[in-house]
């Protein structure tokens, strides 16, 4: 299976907590906990300001050229990409309106961030800051239809979760890592784009990037 691999700054991620197959990426299981940050109250501006749209990355700058498998493997780790980005919109805002992570997910997986949304919603929650991941994407030969599996180390340093009543930010379940692995699956039915079928955050597992996952 030939590899390529991406790092992103500032991206747009997160599954249902207790889900079987989706796990919670965004937020932590429970009562909406967040990566990092303390419990003490932001300032105003920390509570009103619009977070700026997350850049969408552009897979093709770390993969080889001139192969088809080089090829393929930008298209998934674009889609992924994608499907990130996306996902940070909904989550700054306990909603997917207004966003496409319906057009890059299965049917499954859009459940779950459906759900997860909800829950936020419900908790009056959302989230704030950035979210750094350094994803690298490998296809498999020879399977129909075509399916490739991306591995994923997301640092969630400067990614908080906020209580919008209070204004308080909430801190990050007790030792839950800052960095942690992630992975995903993506498949491409009937010649159609490549989507996100299966998507799970290994939150207990820390990794240092790809090279230390």
């Amino acid at each position: 299976m030939v590899t390529a691999r991406q790092k992103c700054s500032r991206a747009g991620v997160a599954l249902r907590c207790g889900a079987a197959t989706f796990v919670l990426v965004l937020t932590g299981c429970g009562s909406g906990h967040g990566h990092g940050g303390s419990d003490a109250k932001p300032p105003a501006d920390t509570r009103t300001a619009a977070m700026p749209a997350a850049p969408v990355p552009n897979a093709a700058h770390s993969l080889p050229a001139g192969g088809s498998a080089g090829a393929a493997e930008a298209e998934v780790l674009k889609a992924y990409g994608l499907m990130w980005a996306e996902q940070i919109k909904a989550y700054r805002v306990a909603s997917a309106d207004g966003t496409d992570l319906k057009r890059y997910t299965a049917p499954d997986v859009w459940a779950a961030f459906q759900a997860d949304l909800s829950r936020m919603n419900k908790e009056r929650t959302v989230m704030r800051g950035d979210l750094g991941h350094e994803p690298e994407a490998g296809v498999l030969a020879g399977v129909q239809p075509p399916t490739a599996t991306v591995k994923d180390c997301v640092d969630g340093s400067n990614w908080q979760t906020l209580d919008t009543t209070t204004g308080w930010r909430i801190p990050s379940p007790p030792g839950q890592p800052v960095r942690y692995a992630v992975t995903a699956k993506l498949e491409r039915a009937n010649g159609e784009r490549w989507t996100v079928t299966e998507y799970t955050a290994h939150r207990t597992r820390p990794c240092q990037g790809l090279s230390g996952s």
